[in-house]
């Protein structure tokens, strides 16, 4: 249910007309959304997933219309949506535009419904488009424009991610400790065990974290004023981490009862708790709005893009030697003002966070860790140059001490209101935020140390061997399902019915 609304809320029709629609616009659709009418954001195809630049569906302008073909591929909502935000490419110009598109329109079909490993209800297909008309006053923003307005309504849209995370592990907590009361073994409560205890109090912390985590996000988005692109992703990508952790392991409490689905349960007399549903539901939240892979890069890019505006020059192998001599300047003025406070001021005293109480030592971390990033980013910067792209490993750890980082703070100063404002859980959220430090901390330091020591070479070179085929060897000794290069093809609806129709042979994949 959730993300079917959030589909149709921050994505589809309403959020795209809010931020780039016209008047006209907005007085024709929004009111039809408001009565009911459910509306689906269709860009990712076949052909194309996380990298929406390369999308083929075309968009030919005719006059006042525009003639919209394609195929756009698991469309959230898009079985039952009347209207749709379809982002296509002028095959001229290349560049691609945001439309509206009522699914009532001649060419506009719904060609499958998708089925998956969770989210059974959810109403997900292949739509097809075949010389749609699309008249002028359905272009949303400006022609050209529909990668950044598909990007910034991206953002806002991922922001449902991590409120739904928080509540799937506010659900979790709920479920353990009811159950860890209840189950008794060795003749007590079986959270009593320290195992089981160390599990439960790891989850209290982290599900308190996740809860101002998309708290702080949220009131960022709705104040206004904020570039959110970078706190939406990393609310987004640790949320969505630690809820599939969580699930997992509150499926690993309930043991035998976790795994078994809640209709069985029910039909042997015991109280259906879903957590077998829980986990599928809950894996895709790692994959759709951008999956954890991309989420990184984009936020990597986003680290070391001032460092590549600065001294870009000095290691971009295209530049003569004069024009990298002439940058130097620059570059040695920029980095003589940034780069020695960041280890003269990484030197305060607890005392300057006296009135933070039991968090100071925490909040004076987040200061510290965040001055360490930096230094150790430029030092990347510096030892890998131009090749700094390409050492991922580097910059998804950087990545990861950035989000750790975000986690604190936002836990922190939710605290921190609670205990201004009085509130009557004060004491307890302090627990909880203390806790959570200590092993946030605890893993930045572990992600400082391999940022440098690691095994990423020889990783490197294992799996420069298995693409290889010299590990081949390993995957003997199993059932054949028929893997060739056939196999991991993608293929669009469309194309490979008009294949059939010309062939008459219907591969029996399917049927």
């Amino acid at each position: 249910m959730s993300a079917l609304l959030s589909a149709h809320q921050s994505i589809g029709i309403p959020q795209p007309l809010k931020l780039f629609g016209t008047p006209e616009q907005k007085k024709k659709y929004l009111p039809r959304c408001a009565a009911g009418a459910i509306s689906a954001f269709a860009l990712t195809e076949p052909h194309v997933g996380s990298d929406p630049a390369s999308l083929s569906t075309t968009a030919v302008r005719d006059g006042d219309i525009f003639l919209l073909n394609g195929e756009k591929l698991w469309c959230t909502d898009g079985t039952l949506a009347e209207l749709l935000v379809v982002m296509a490419r002028d095959p001229a110009t290349k560049k691609i535009s945001a439309f509206i598109v009522d699914t009532d329109w001649p060419g506009v079909k719904v060609e499958y419904r998708c089925h998956f490993m969770g989210l059974k209800a959810l109403a997900n297909g292949v739509i097809s488009f075949c010389d749609v008309r699309v008249p002028r006053e359905n272009l949303i923003g400006e022609e050209g424009k529909g990668l950044r307005i598909a990007l910034t309504t991206l953002n806002t849209g991922r922001l449902t991610l991590p409120a739904v995370c928080a509540g799937i592990a506010k659900q979790c907590l709920k479920i353990c400790r009811g159950w860890s009361n209840a189950r008794h073994q060795w003749g007590v409560p079986i959270w009593k065990h320290e195992a089981v205890a160390h599990m439960i109090a790891d989850m209290a912390a982290t599900t308190f974290a996740m809860d101002s985590v998309w708290m702080l996000a949220s009131q960022m988005a709705d104040r206004g004023g904020y570039d959110i692109r970078l706190e939406a992703a990393a609310a987004k990508e640790w949320n969505t981490v630690r809820a599939w952790e969580i699930v997992d392991t509150t499926l690993q409490l309930r043991g035998g009862r976790g795994y078994e689905t809640e209709s069985s349960l029910k039909g042997r007399g015991e109280y259906p708790i879903p957590v077998e549903r829980m986990m599928r539901d809950c894996r895709i939240n790692l994959i759709f709005e951008g999956s954890s892979e991309i989420m990184h890069l984009f936020m990597a890019r986003e680290a070391v893009d001032k460092h590549l505006e600065v001294a870009g020059a000095m290691i971009d192998p295209k530049k003569a030697t004069n024009e990298k001599l002439g940058a130097l300047g620059g570059i040695l003025g920029f980095y003589a003002k940034w780069y020695p406070p960041l280890w003269l001021k990484g030197f305060s005293a607890l005392s300057q966070y006296s009135d933070w109480g039991p968090l100071a030592s925490h909040l004076r971390s987040v200061e510290r860790s965040c001055r360490k990033l930096a230094r150790e980013s430029f030092h990347g910067m510096a030892v890998y140059q131009a090749k700094m792209e390409r050492k991922q490993g580097f910059l998804f750890r950087a990545v990861d001490i950035v989000m750790e980082i975000f986690a604190m703070s936002a836990t922190l100063c939710r605290t921190r209101r609670m205990i201004d404002d009085g509130h009557p859980e004060a004491q307890q959220a302090i627990e909880l935020a203390d806790l959570f430090c200590r092993s946030s901390r605890r893993k930045v330091r572990r992600l400082f140390h391999e940022l440098w020591s690691n095994d990423d070479a020889v990783k490197n070179r294992v799996a420069a061997s298995v693409m290889g085929g010299r590990q081949a060897w390993l995957e003997g000794g199993v059932l054949d399902l028929g893997l060739d290069e056939r196999a991991f093809q993608t293929r669009s609806l469309v194309e490979l019915r008009k294949q059939l129709a010309e062939t008459d042979a219907i591969p029996a994949a399917t049927g």
